[in-house]
């Protein structure tokens, strides 16, 4: 019996293999999209996902500005923050953030930075997203590959 057969392979930053990829975010919904790229920057749909390793994609997202939201979330959903003195505590909608700029941008990196391992991991993850309000974008050097997000689960 072979026993190098039976090895288990992890992957780690020299050894797995990134593509570039791009996301149409056109009518699609914030947090479903959100779940299905933190999959992809995390690298879950590929067969040699390690746990502990950036192994994921780097994910380009274009049409931002067409994400929607289900139900009443577009006006009743509130994101705090907080300036750093006391009484400092901001409230946005979504319809809100949309106004200003940058906005969007903020919306989709907090729905999938929630869903990214928490520490350095996810830290370091989170720089290989790229999120674009029209249709074109800035890697078009890496020639990254369009994908249809709704193929996956």
């Amino acid at each position: 019996m072979n026993t190098l057969s039976y090895k288990t392979i992890s992957a780690n930053k020299e050894t797995a293999k990134k593509e570039w990829v791009v996301v149409d975010a056109s009518e699609q919904v914030v947090g479903r999209l959100a779940s299905k790229v933190a999959k992809l920057l995390r690298g879950k749909y590929k067969p040699n996902f390690t746990p502990h390793a950036d192994c994921g994609d780097n994910v380009i997202i274009i049409n931002a500005a067409k994400v929607v939201f289900t139900g009443k979330k577009e006006t009743d959903k509130v994101y705090t923050r907080y300036t750093g003195y006391p009484g400092g505590q901001r409230f946005n909608t979504p319809a809100q953030l949309r106004q200003k700029e940058g906005g969007i941008d903020k919306m989709l990196r907090h729905a999938v930075k929630g869903m990214l391992p928490k520490g350095p991991l996810g830290r370091s993850l989170m720089n290989n997203l790229f999120i674009y309000e029209g249709t074109e974008h800035k890697q078009e050097a890496q020639q990254p590959k369009a994908i249809d997000i709704n193929q996956y689960k």
